[in-house]
């Protein structure tokens, strides 16, 4: 038999009950009413105009739709459609996104929640920790706004305020964002990044910091999973031992390689071999320390007094040591050079470990010396220019042709040229009047960046030779041959020339002979050819 105190108790409690039930069913719309699950201790309350609250203190679990709440105690107000609850705070939402606190107030008709105190967000991958946060049931919107940080694996991400959607695991940050991860870190204003993808989305101006590389940029996305990065509006790089900015860049750092394109501007730092490159795209390949310019690329060899400037339709660089695992280099300087060798003092990986190679309408300018080419082949270790295929160089008043043509550099101001088959130096000497030495081989050399003296062998070599008195007038022309011929310069022009062995020549009055016919074998005279100015190549 039950007791009449004890049979009364339950009797009240489940009107209660009933009466709670009734209450929320007719004053709150169907489908977002807060049920009560289980609670060891349970209380209802009638505060006339106040409403009807519900008391649960105890292991409170309640529910509304797949919203599950837990926490030690619970206040429902029934008019209302609130919950406020205390104490170890769990609100599991569909099983998708777990919310832990130690306070919560939650609008059960709009379907917000108010979290204080230890707040943690979890979807299964990225955990959010912060004091205070809005979370928004129905859309799975969670919101901080003094601080708070998202942990995804090894990704910290910190920030004064922050958004998180729930349904597509993207968390958005702003005011004072820092992201640190074991290979890179952001700081910026704003970030967007993805639980799910671990993508960052940069939509503002940020820097990234991986390693000795700093990457300054205000558009665009790193890929933490993929390590692959595209940034927009003209990111800027820096590096240990480089420089590089484009409109557009996109690298991948598992691979090593990358692309820039629009306006394309790499800087090096080497102070021994230091030059820059620019293009409207540049590829690169990290792992090799090389890339490849196409779409009107120009190199700058840098120099404080006489830059050199070189552009063609395609601009590789690599490794001289890494050529060599595939190919022959010659080194030029050892098997030509008159009383000069390389010495090779330089580590493999200095800056000198490094070649230029050109491709189709090469030109080259500099304030001492310029070139052009179909291809071209560029060593620091050598600092030698080696021009193919019907290369033409001048320096001052003299041009100099041949099938190929070595350019000697020293401090990159021309030291020497060597000249080898079909080898031909013009000079003119008036109007329509044109010095000439021909021959099968070539050495010119230079002082202070203009020619000094030139040697030509043959078989024999050919010279024509304009001669003036100190008034500048002309004496006469003399056509002669030899097998060695030196042509001596001053202020880079022909002064004084000396055949050597098996001479035979004649001299001409200037109006007893035509001088078309002097002209030696496969004359050209390319002056207007030649690069007048850097702009000649800026504008290539």
């Amino acid at each position: 038999m039950i007791r009449p105190i004890l049979y009364f108790s339950l009797l009240l409690l489940t009107a209660n009950t009933v009466m709670a039930q009734r209450v929320t069913t007719d004053s709150v719309a169907p489908g977002t009413t807060i049920r009560i699950i289980k609670a060891d201790k349970y209380n209802f309350q009638d505060k006339d105009s106040l409403g009807k609250f519900v008391s649960l203190v105890g292991h409170a679990h309640v529910q509304q739709e797949k919203v599950l709440f837990d926490a030690d105690s619970i206040v429902i107000n029934q008019k209302d459609n609130i919950l406020e609850a205390f104490g170890n705070i769990h609100i599991n939402d569909a099983d998708s996104v777990q919310v832990y606190s130690e306070y919560l107030k939650y609008l059960g008709k709009e379907k917000k929640s108010y979290l204080k105190q230890k707040v943690k967000l979890s979807d299964g991958k990225g955990v959010l920790t912060t004091n205070e946060l809005e979370y928004d049931t129905q859309f799975k919107i969670g919101k901080y706004f003094k601080g708070g940080k998202v942990v995804n694996k090894k990704t910290v991400l910190t920030s004064t305020e922050g958004i998180y959607y729930g349904d597509t695991r993207d968390v958005y940050f702003k005011k004072k964002v820092v992201l640190t991860d074991p290979e890179y870190k952001i700081t910026t204003d704003t970030l967007l990044y993805n639980i799910n993808t671990e993508i960052t989305n940069i939509v503002a101006p940020s820097v990234i910091v991986m390693g000795k590389r700093t990457i300054r940029t205000k558009d665009g996305y790193y890929d933490v999973k993929n390590k692959k990065g595209n940034f927009l509006q003209r990111p800027f790089i820096d590096d240990s031992t480089y420089t590089f900015t484009a409109d557009q860049m996109a690298f991948d750092d598992t691979t090593g390689l990358g692309e820039a394109q629009g306006n394309a501007v790499y800087r090096s730092k080497d102070s021994v071999g230091g030059y820059d490159i620019i293009a409207n795209n540049i590829k690169t390949n990290k792992k090799k320390n090389s890339f490849l310019a196409t779409q009107k690329p120009i190199l700058f060899i840098k120099n404080e007094k006489d830059t050199i400037y070189v552009s063609a339709d395609t601009l590789y660089a690599g490794k001289v040591s890494d050529l060599r695992k595939s190919r022959e280099v010659p080194v030029v300087r050892d098997t030509i050079a008159v009383d000069q060798k390389v010495k090779k003092t330089e580590p493999a990986d200095s800056s000198t470990d490094r070649f230029f190679e050109a491709y189709y309408h090469v030109k080259i300018y500099s304030d001492s010396l310029q070139a052009l080419g179909d291809s071209l082949f560029y060593s620091l270790e050598d600092s030698t220019f080696r021009l193919f295929k019907n290369p033409v160089a001048w320096t001052q008043e003299n041009q100099i042709t041949g099938d190929t043509i070595y350019m000697f550099l020293a401090n990159k101001k021309p030291q020497r040229l060597y000249v080898f088959e079909n080898a031909m130096a013009i000079s003119k000497e008036g109007k329509g009047y044109f010095n000439q030495v021909r021959g099968n081989t070539m050495n010119a050399y230079f002082k202070e960046g203009k020619i000094n003296f030139m040697r030509t062998k043959g078989s024999p070599a050919d010279n024509v030779y304009y001669a003036v008195d100190d008034n500048k007038k002309f004496v006469g022309v003399n056509k002669s041959s030899s097998d060695l011929i030196n042509v001596y310069f001053d202020e880079g022009k022909p002064q004084k020339v000396i055949f050597v062995n098996n001479l035979q020549g004649t001299m001409y009055p200037m109006r007893q002979v035509d001088h078309d016919l002097l002209k030696v074998r496969k004359f050209q005279w390319l002056d207007d050819k030649r690069p007048k100015s850097k702009l000649d190549i800026l504008a290539n």
